[in-house]
């Protein structure tokens, strides 16, 4: 009877404990440890030019990569700021070569004394950019005596990189592209174009009548501006910084 007694003795403050509600038991789970969470990174912004190029088909808005193709885009922004580029033409489309390779071509149609000197090649291999669909790269004969004429590529054209396979090394130098008024560039590309006029290559592919660009101007940054193509995947960076 003493056992039991001392047993019972034990048992009921224990028992009494059980039959409390859960609200009055103590809480023996540890508390959920803080976590500090870094603030977010502010966006980097993004000081690359933008340029309106105002023609009698509507506006093409181009974003110029000037911190990886320097000389190229520079070039075109002195046209653009001196305003030599207003009065240029887009002369040339070539439907001829198939939806494989569509281009549109501008240039100096005028006076060539409105024309800065020729300016050093920089090779896509160079500047990590390539001709893709919607590039903007610099026409020329060969490397280094590029002027005033640049292609508006409205397909991949990678044949005009400088590592192109059965290319000539140095390819078309890209320093930008469309990211606004596509419609209008493909409005270019299916104008009328004179049966006649052209030479060699370029016969059949002249715009008749040639589309003037009536006003080319540095513009704000579109907010909705598409992220492009014209950085190859090995060399993307943070926008505005130059390829490694």
């Amino acid at each position: 009877m003493g056992y039991a007694k001392g047993m019972l003795t034990i048992l009921l403050p224990l028992l009494a404990l059980a039959a409390q509600p859960a609200a009055t038991q103590p809480d023996s789970t540890p508390p959920a440890p803080v976590i500090a969470t870094a603030p977010s990174n502010p966006a980097v912004p993004d000081t690359r030019p933008y340029v309106a190029l105002v023609t009698d088909l509507g506006t093409i808005t181009v974003r110029l990569e000037d911190k990886r193709a320097p000389v190229t885009a520079a070039n075109f922004l002195r046209y653009v700021d001196t305003k030599r580029m207003d009065g240029f033409k887009f002369y040339r489309a070539t439907r001829s070569w198939g939806p494989a390779s569509k281009l549109i071509q501008a240039g100096n149609r005028g006076n060539a004394a409105r024309n800065f000197p020729p300016i050093k090649h920089e090779p896509t291999t160079a500047t990590g950019l390539t001709n893709c669909d919607g590039a903007v790269s610099m026409a020329r004969l060969n490397p280094g005596d590029a002027a005033t004429d640049f292609f508006l590529l409205l397909s991949d054209i990678k044949g005009f990189d400088a590592d192109a396979e059965g290319g000539d090394g140095a390819g078309f130098a890209v320093f930008g592209e469309i990211v606004g008024g596509r419609d209008v560039a493909e409005k270019i590309y299916a104008a009328p174009l004179s049966p006649t006029a052209g030479e060699g290559a370029m016969k059949g592919q002249i715009l008749d009548p040639m589309v003037t660009i009536r006003t080319a101007r540095r513009v704000p940054a579109p907010a909705d501006a598409p992220q492009g193509c014209i950085v190859k995947a090995a060399s993307a960076a943070t926008p505005g910084t130059p390829a490694q």
